[in-house]
């Protein structure tokens, strides 16, 4: 097992982030590249909520305007790849399916190594997909699982996955949830770089930060690490009066992202990856297309 990050090594990793992250700030203006805005759209497949096979729902994506898609892990791989190619549709990121119930920062090792055979499952699944990136939750901290212990548990088990993520050219893209680790940009930043890897990187979801930062901070601090993009709205006053789970039950458009500071940072370090929507209100055709429609609009901004 890993040792927890002593204050002094924490203090150490962080100035070094720091010093990274002002070398980078030098040059985030000159990245942004003129013209259009280069953002490609998919949406991730647990939010499309129209029945039938793995085909008829990658149809109705295609139909609502969609050009890509992002599968859960470990679903049947001919399946999946069967109905990429009879749509068009691009894999444009592959949503871990194991990383809450068997997270790397679990104090068991048999849970650990669970979660590290369902992260290389993942991998494998994305190049057989045609995906260039996976989405991993890195670990839980809760009562029972300190913060500096879950980091360098999670830190443990992910390096044992970049081999292979580089030998298939597939990134692991850690994504910022709701699981109580890494908690500012800074941080983030620090955590990824610690790999040494261009097959680290983060999928950053604007959603999910509203709560307890602003996105556009995040996106110029992250800069050339966000590797995927999840798309989502969220409401800070329903959270205030209703908890803040409820603050997701808003739609595109109507909640407290600022799309267009959010897409001129984005523009700022210039990203031209996917944008992918988390977003509810898939649940049929005509729902998709709303989604679709709204998201140009968010590109647009």
């Amino acid at each position: 097992m890993s040792q927890p990050l002593s204050r002094r090594s924490f203090l150490e990793h962080a100035g070094t982030a720091v010093a990274g992250l002002a070398l980078g700030a030098s040059t985030i203006q000159s990245s942004a590249q003129s013209g259009s805005r280069k953002i490609q759209k998919g949406i991730m497949l647990g939010t499309v909520g129209i029945k039938g096979s793995v085909l008829q729902r990658f149809e109705a994506v295609k139909a609502a305007g969609f050009a890509g898609v992002e599968p859960m892990s470990h679903m049947d791989r001919d399946e999946v790849r069967q109905a990429l190619d009879a749509t068009g549709l691009v894999c444009a990121s592959v949503c871990g399916t194991h990383h809450w119930s068997k997270p790397l920062s679990s104090p068991s090792e048999n849970v650990r190594k669970d979660g590290l055979e369902a992260l290389l499952h993942s991998l494998r699944d994305a190049k057989a997909w045609g995906a260039e990136s996976v989405l991993l939750v890195p670990g839980i901290c809760d009562k029972a699982i300190p913060y500096d212990v879950a980091i360098e548990r999670s830190f443990a088990e992910i390096n044992k996955a970049v081999s292979l993520a580089e030998e298939l050219k597939v990134t692991i893209a850690i994504e910022n949830v709701w699981n109580n680790l890494f908690l500012s940009p800074v941080e983030a930043a620090q955590f990824v770089d610690r790999f040494k890897s261009q097959y680290v990187g983060w999928h950053f979801d604007i959603g999910n930060i509203i709560h307890y930062g602003w996105p556009e901070q995040w996106i110029r601090v992250l800069g050339k690490r966000i590797h995927r993009l999840h798309i989502k709205e969220y409401s800070r006053a329903r959270s205030d009066k209703e908890g803040k789970w409820k603050g997701f039950d808003v739609e595109f458009l109507k909640g407290d992202n600022n799309w267009p500071a959010v897409m001129k940072a984005l523009d700022d370090i210039g990203y031209r990856g996917w944008g992918i929507a988390e977003q509810g209100g898939g649940g049929s055709p005509e729902g998709l297309k709303k989604l679709s429609t709204e998201m140009d609009q968010i590109f647009a901004s």
